[in-house]
């Protein structure tokens, strides 16, 4: 029989499962205008909820706002520069082909114009590795490495707010409030950990009790497991 999973339930947007209201109304990205020449002047810095690290109001030369992710160091009153023409400042948005090796960058562009994906957390930052040809090879936080297009952009310096994962969060509750307010689950259990009428491998006895394999057309609440799979096991050699 199909059970009503947490992700099903989820789906309601009841008051256990909704989010925060405010958490995501701000977007921390670059003008889609990329050929533009732009300069701005920090006029604020706000914390906000959908963001780890600090964003910085910039009020720019033809008098519109936007908001970025600021960068260690920074200060209200310093400029920084978008275009082909920026200036190398921190914050200061470039493109990745423009930018020497060894220079820190942060919230960067996978695909020219996309207004920035990669590295925005709080203390982040990324390291130009080398240019070949039109493309970027970047050594990402996680150690690992990305080639990108020239054309990609991103800031200069280091993300602000390094210190926030150092303070410990000595009770579990301190965690929920702060995964609920960025709209994620927590905590999260296995399946076989759970009570029956939450999930088909529930149960006192901590094993699935039955196959893994779940049927293509099964229902969605007996849709867990190993979903029309050709064969399951150790292979034998």
């Amino acid at each position: 029989m199909g059970k009503r999973l947490k992700q099903q339930r989820r789906g309601k947007g009841t008051v256990a499962y909704r989010k925060a209201p405010g958490t995501f109304d701000i977007s921390a990205k670059y003008t889609t205008d990329r050929k533009a020449g732009l300069v701005g002047e920090v006029v604020d810095f706000i914390n906000h909820t959908g963001h780890t690290a600090p964003l910085m109001k910039i009020l720019y030369e033809d008098m519109h706002i936007s908001y970025l992710v600021a960068p260690e160091g920074i200060r209200v009153g310093d400029r920084i520069s978008i275009g082909p023409s920026a200036h190398f400042t921190i914050g200061s948005v470039m493109k990745i082909g423009s930018i020497p090796e060894g220079i820190p960058i942060y919230n960067i562009e996978t695909m020219p114009g996309d207004g920035g994906k990669l590295v925005r957390a709080a203390g982040s930052a990324a390291y130009i590795s080398s240019h070949i040809g039109g493309t970027t090879t970047i050594a990402l936080p996680s150690k690992s490495s990305i080639t990108l297009d020239d054309e990609c952009r991103a800031q200069l310096g280091m993300i602000a707010g390094g210190g926030m994962s150092e303070q410990p969060l000595v009770k579990a509750g301190k965690n929920h409030y702060i995964m609920h307010a960025i709209n994620k689950m927590w905590p999260t259990y296995r399946g076989v950990k759970l009570n029956p009428v939450d999930h088909p491998f529930g149960g006192k006895q901590h094993h699935k009790g039955k196959s893994s394999m779940t049927a293509r057309n099964a229902p969605p609440g007996r849709k867990v497991g190993h979903i029309a799979a050709r064969r399951v096991g150790r292979r034998k050699r």
